[in-house]
């Protein structure tokens, strides 16, 4: 018997180890899918965001209802493809208190290029880099799009969601 490790049991071992972790990870992440009673704080509250027509997309003035904020761009084609289910969610909801925002992790002229082909009816920031930093903050350290997030109207999260939203998704927070 070799008592020195192969190049086999190394690879063996880093596999192990790296499904171990994205175990850990995927548990982390299931934990924290459902909220788990977090507030949204001030600073997150404080924030604005240039809007593609001009202007400003100010959070502060949307405490108080529920809000689904949906964090996408132009290049992610899972973030299009939910575009449309999103905005039919804001246009039923919106008289129901409901607020959706869209936050374009994106340049400034392809999100202003893309909505001029394809607009929506809820809002959207320019978020930039800044978005890349508010996405890890509520709970997406990889930083993947799409990335949603919704909070009831105390601005407790409710909800986190990687990856493309569902109609059930849409379902299920609208009762929460």
């Amino acid at each position: 018997m070799n008592p020195r490790p192969t190049r086999r049991s190394w690879l063996y071992g880093g596999v192990a180890a790296a499904a171990a972790i994205a175990g850990i990870g995927g548990a982390v992440w299931h934990r924290r899918a459902d909220g788990g009673a977090e507030r949204l704080d001030g600073a997150f509250w404080s924030q604005r965001f240039e809007r593609p027509e001009g202007g400003e997309l100010v959070f502060e003035t949307m405490k108080g209802r529920p809000l689904l904020i949906n964090f996408w761009a132009t290049w992610c084609p899972p973030c299009i493809e939910e575009m449309p289910m999103i905005d039919a969610f804001f246009r039923e909801n919106a008289s129901n208190g409901w607020q959706v925002v869209g936050l374009a992790i994106d340049q400034p002229s392809a999100v202003r290029k893309f909505l001029g082909k394809t607009p929506v009816s809820y809002p959207i920031g320019l978020a930039g880099l800044q978005g890349t930093e508010l996405v890890k903050g509520l709970g997406n350290t990889a930083g993947g799009l799409p990335f949603s997030v919704v909070a009831d109207a105390a601005g407790t999260i409710a909800a986190r969601k990687m990856g493309k939203i569902e109609p059930a998704d849409l379902q299920t927070w609208r009762r929460a």
